[in-house]
């Protein structure tokens, strides 16, 4: 991380209450297994791993797991370590792939009902650690930045952060779930962006502008500068031509 973004984040108090910290890692799981980055039957990473992964302590980790043991989500096998459960589990939520121009529209038009106040939820909610992840996704895309390059996988790991820091993994399940579909929009608008008159500064001070609110606990700016970013990478791929969706 870099000695800004690093100041930032740790001019930040994290005042979480433990159970708090319990319910961050808890979600962070249980987002990270309804989107399939743990698979049926497949083990967890160590609690030593996940301690330092969420910088939080081995009991936090270990309320956590008896959380998602009491709710048939994982089950722990002695000597092993705990697994996702492989029977009973209800399918992961799934969309049709992208087709279509139209089909990027509707995915912007469905992440503008759920990542601003997913924005004002994480302004709201967040602690050190939320904001070192939000911030080093924002590195990854400062340093491309400077390199004259888009990497579409640091700006979804930028807003797949500020879902989880929202402390609602609905948000973060939604975007794991919608990955593969917001990265044809992405790569697109990357592309746009490169070239002369390349646009790659002024997206990178959106994604500054939306972790700034939320580093300062700013709810109503943060929902508003990610429904204005939204909008503004929208109209960017689009060139402000939207098609006309009506039935």
């Amino acid at each position: 991380m870099s000695s800004a973004v690093q100041d930032l984040v740790e001019s930040e108090p994290d005042t979480a209450r433990p159970s708090g910290l319990a319910d961050g890692v808890y979600h962070g799981l249980l987002t990270e297994i309804a989107g399939g980055t743990y698979a049926e039957n497949q083990k967890l990473p160590s609690e030593n791993e996940l301690a330092s992964r969420y910088k939080v302590s081995r009991p936090v980790v270990r309320a956590a797991l008896e959380r998602l043991r009491r709710e048939n989500v994982i089950v722990s096998r002695q000597g092993a370590g705990s697994f996702v459960r492989g029977q009973g589990r209800a399918p992961a939520l799934g969309y049709a792939p992208v087709e279509s121009i139209a089909d990027i529209q509707r995915c912007y038009e469905f992440r503008l009902t759920i990542e601003p106040e997913g924005a004002r939820y994480a302004a709201l909610r967040r602690n050190a650690a939320a904001l070192a992840r939000i911030g080093a996704a924002l590195d990854l895309m400062n340093t491309a930045t400077r390199q004259q390059q888009h990497r579409d996988d640091a700006d979804f790991a930028f807003h797949l952060a500020i879902a989880e820091a929202s402390n609602n993994h609905y948000y973060g399940a939604s975007l794991q779930a919608l990955q593969s579909h917001i990265a044809v929009g992405m790569k697109i608008h990357g592309l746009a962006l490169l070239g002369p008159n390349s646009g790659l500064q002024g997206v990178l001070d959106e994604h500054r502008a939306i972790f700034a609110a939320i580093r300062d606990g700013d709810a109503e700016t943060a929902r508003d500068r990610m429904h204005r970013h939204i909008c503004s990478s929208r109209d960017r791929l689009f060139e402000g031509r939207l098609l006309d969706l009506s039935l």
